[in-house]
């Protein structure tokens, strides 16, 4: 039936694209196909799995595992490094076939989709549809056809009531099939599905409801009242309300593909980039010409939104994984020589309460993000003003790699690019191999780029 009064009724499809990474490389070389190929870190080397095929994970692999544990299950497997930069175009390309097809449509990672199709049965409707529910599925099937056959990428689609329905039916549709979960049959589909299985149950929780005897969410639905549901509580009634079909419809903020969002103006959230080293440092020197690149990139990023940060924010783990969050607020501001001040205060306090400890991980954030409305006066305008607008004129034009800044070296050298390769003959002597890709936590995703070393000059500094 499409409407319940005037109101249509919600339908929401999550389409998500198989093993992408994966796919993506068997398109590039065919001889991939049907082969256990694990796309992530070469083995040797530290860094998880980024993706892996079918045939890899009947083996045990997932996604997200270390790759030492991977080759341990996986040792014939054919090891592919991730090409960063290669996989967003064919994701962009998914898009634009379904923005084609479909009202509505929200991009929630570089390989999962959000469709919104309720009210739009008629649109789609054909002889031989026996009900909307058919319509729907039929459409969505089509869909994930059509991307097959343009991009060359499988699909699998999920079609329920709310985000939640409609990516556990994905989930359950894999490979390159469709699933929908009709209304007021939630409770029918969910209550037999391991509580790993809905979004927002990773493994902490998982074994905490195991050890209350909970494996089902139907077990979890079904505790009586006392102690146990009532330290579940939050978790029962957002289960419940799905069961039910009385969760929210929503799409949800649309976060592209392309892995730095930056929308003009948003204050939203932070912007942050976070950078692994392939091996731990200990030359407080390599550590500091990374922070320069990712002051400068940060510091970029927020002069591109037209947006000023009020406090900024250094992250820094040791090879031991001890992590700590170090921030400072200040007037607001976008340079990258006030922003690499006190990024460099804060890194040298940490790094005192550590003497001689190696550092695994440096990331920085900027946060409490203004508008730029307020023009320095003249007066007040620090010298470095001028820079990055010439900077940023010239990356503008070609790019943000079209110019590089230079190192904190007393002899302000130029920095280059991390090489990819251990046996690169051009990469300065001391400097880290970086392996990870940076991290993009604005707009609370956490999605990944690989970026270029950047540097400020000593004497550009206020």
């Amino acid at each position: 039936m499409l409407y319940i009064g005037s109101v249509p009724l919600p339908r929401l499809c999550c389409l998500d694209l198989d093993t992408f990474f994966v796919s993506v490389e068997r398109l590039l070389d065919p001889s991939l196909i049907g082969k256990p190929v694990v796309v992530g870190a070469s083995p040797g080397q530290r860094g998880v799995v980024s993706a892996c095929s079918y045939e890899v994970r009947a083996l045990g692999v997932r996604s997200g595992m270390a790759i030492s544990e991977a080759v341990r299950l996986a040792p014939d497997a054919i090891y592919v490094p991730t090409r960063h930069g290669v996989y967003a175009p064919y994701s962009e390309r998914v898009r634009e076939v379904l923005v084609r097809h479909t009202p509505s449509v929200q991009t929630a990672s570089i390989d999962e989709f959000y469709l919104d199709v309720a009210g739009c049965e008629r649109l789609y409707r054909v002889a031989g549809d026996v009900d909307d529910d058919a319509t729907i599925e039929r459409t969505l099937r089509e869909l994930c056809q059509r991307i097959q056959r343009e991009v060359g990428l499988p699909a699998s689609a999920g079609i329920g009531v709310s985000r939640a329905i409609a990516k556990i039916a994905s989930g359950a549709a894999k490979p390159a099939g469709v699933s929908m979960v009709r209304s007021g049959h939630e409770r029918d589909f969910l209550a037999p599905l391991p509580v790993r299985k809905f979004p927002g149950i990773g493994p902490v929780m998982e074994e905490r409801l195991r050890r209350a005897g909970v494996a089902t969410l139907g077990e979890l639905v079904a505790l009586p009242p006392g102690p146990v549901r009532a330290r579940f509580g939050g978790l029962v009634d957002q289960v419940a309300a799905e069961m039910d079909g009385h969760a929210r419809s929503w799409l949800g903020r649309d976060r592209p593909a392309f892995l730095e969002h930056d929308p003009d103006g948003a204050t939203g959230g932070s912007i942050s980039n976070e950078r692994t080293f392939l091996h731990d440092v200990g030359d407080p020197r390599a550590v500091e010409r990374q922070l320069l690149a990712l002051v400068e990139r940060v510091s970029w990023r927020a002069r591109s939104r037209g947006i000023r940060a009020r406090t900024v924010t250094l992250r820094l783990r040791w090879a031991d994984f001890v992590t700590v969050t170090r921030g400072r607020t200040l007037v607001a501001t976008n340079r990258a020589a006030d922003v690499w001040d006190c990024i460099r205060a804060l890194a040298a306090a940490a790094q005192a309460e550590r003497p001689g400890v190696r550092v695994r991980l440096v990331g920085v954030k900027l946060s409490g993000l203004v508008r730029d409305a307020q023009l320095d006066l003249p007066l007040d305008a620090p010298a470095r003003a001028p820079v990055d607008a010439a900077v940023d004129g010239v990356r503008d034009r070609f790019g943000f790699d079209a110019i590089r800044l230079g190192a904190s070296d007393g002899d302000a050298r130029w920095l280059e690019a991390a090489p990819r390769s251990a046996g690169r003959a051009d990469r300065r002597a001391g400097e880290p191999l970086l392996d990870e890709p940076v991290v993009d936590r604005a707009g609370g995703g956490d999605q990944r780029r690989h970026e270029v070393a950047l540097g400020l000059r000593r004497g550009d500094r206020r």
